[in-house]
């Protein structure tokens, strides 16, 4: 961790101010994740979102519900005035993929320098970050632009209602900061986009012994299809085509009528969407007694290295050094909703939650000592210190 007396005298006071508010960031880290929010239950989402929402209003944030239906409500929270040096979107979300009931056997709990518990590092730790580096930036009066903080609770399923919202309010902006987990502690500058698609076949029933030939086997089809769009993978350009479920049968004696596989598709460039929509649209069985029905498309668009977002980490980086640590850039094959910004040309940089392990896994985690390092170059980066 860096020595205060190496660190230029603002900066420094950004990282004493975030070591204060420690204890009171990890508190609430604490009570965001002991209120638990699947994306499938409406009513436990929302008591999240009423809390975070809370909180922004306490802090003089302009609050915002856009009420949904099936889904959890979208937090919008508004600080700060509009200025000439332009608008930020603070991207989150508030769900989980924790069933309720989870923390029965995944306690919230601090111990060996961590705080573990269902929702920690995806990503209730990064919505409290950045609730603390706007008090900072609030309590300093360094609010010299207008922020917008955006938190979603179905982005675990896709976004399929907040995508049209993120992506209004990030076309007013000039950058996009996404609170999602570091990769290790490196920052994001880059996610594949994602895709999904259902491929269902009907073929022939027979006995398996005395009518096999009248039988048209749809698992045999499954199998024939299995291989050709695994086959479309191309690792040299960053796209995998994975089947990740598959079934189909009814019992052994009879020539499968039904079978059904559903695939995962992930791409590093944008012109690979359309391709492979084209690809899985063009799929025909081989036996021409079965029938294919395919389903399905890309849901998000990669987040691809612009010039822009390049630009968004070096400043992030040169604020870390003097911050008294170095902060790297990487790329991964998961997608956030900072590819829906990405894509309409918007500088985005992703990773700026907090460092820890295990998101979507029973050991899921943060790294207590990263917090306030980190939530001090979150608020230099709004405050426009870099």
């Amino acid at each position: 961790m860096p020595v205060a007396s190496d660190i230029p005298v603002p900066t420094r006071a950004l990282l004493a101010g975030a070591r204060r508010k420690e204890s009171a960031l990890l508190d609430l880290t604490r009570k965001l994740v002991l209120i638990e929010s699947p994306s499938d239950n409406k009513a436990a989402v929302d008591d999240c979102v009423a809390m975070a929402a809370a909180r922004a209003s306490e802090l003089g944030g302009m609050v915002k519900l856009h009420k949904q239906r099936r889904f959890g409500d979208v937090l919008e929270a508004r600080f700060g005035q509009k200025s000439k040096a332009g608008r930020i979107l603070l991207l989150g979300h508030l769900d989980t993929v924790w069933p309720l009931g989870t923390l029965k056997r995944m306690p919230c709990r601090v111990s060996e320098g961590r705080l573990w518990g269902p929702g920690t590092l995806d990503m209730k730790a990064g919505v409290a970050m950045a609730l603390t580096a706007l008090e900072m930036l609030t309590e300093a009066d360094l609010l010299e632009r207008e922020i917008i903080l955006l938190l979603n609770t179905e982005e675990e399923i896709g976004s399929p209602v907040s995508r049209p919202i993120t992506e209004k309010l990030a076309a007013g902006c000039s950058a996009v900061y996404v609170l999602e987990p570091a990769q290790g502690v490196a920052y994001k500058t880059a996610r594949k986009g994602t895709g999904n698609w259902r491929i269902d076949i009907r073929g022939v029933a027979a006995h398996a012994g005395v009518d096999f030939e009248k039988g048209a086997s749809a698992l045999r089809e499954l199998a024939r299809v299995v291989e050709t769009v695994s086959g479309w993978t191309d690792l040299k350009r960053g796209l995998t085509v994975s089947v990740g479920l598959a079934g189909g049968g009814s019992k052994t004696n009879v020539i499968p009528a039904e079978a059904w596989a559903e695939v995962d598709v992930r791409i590093a460039r944008k012109a690979d969407g359309a391709r492979m929509e084209h690809k899985f649209a063009a799929l025909k069985a081989a036996d021409k007694r079965c029938s294919l029905a395919v389903t399905g498309g890309i849901n998000r668009p990669p987040m691809e290295r612009t010039r822009g977002t390049v630009r968004l980490y070096q400043q992030a980086r040169a604020l870390a050094a003097e911050l008294g640590f170095a902060l790297d850039e990487a790329a991964t094959g998961g997608a956030s909703d900072g590819n829906f910004t990405s894509a309409l040309g918007i500088p985005t940089l992703d990773g700026m939650g907090a460092v820890g392990d295990g998101a979507h896994a029973s050991h899921e985690s943060i790294l207590i000592e990263h917090l306030a390092p980190r939530t001090a170059l979150l608020a230099g980066l709004l405050a426009g210190h870099a």
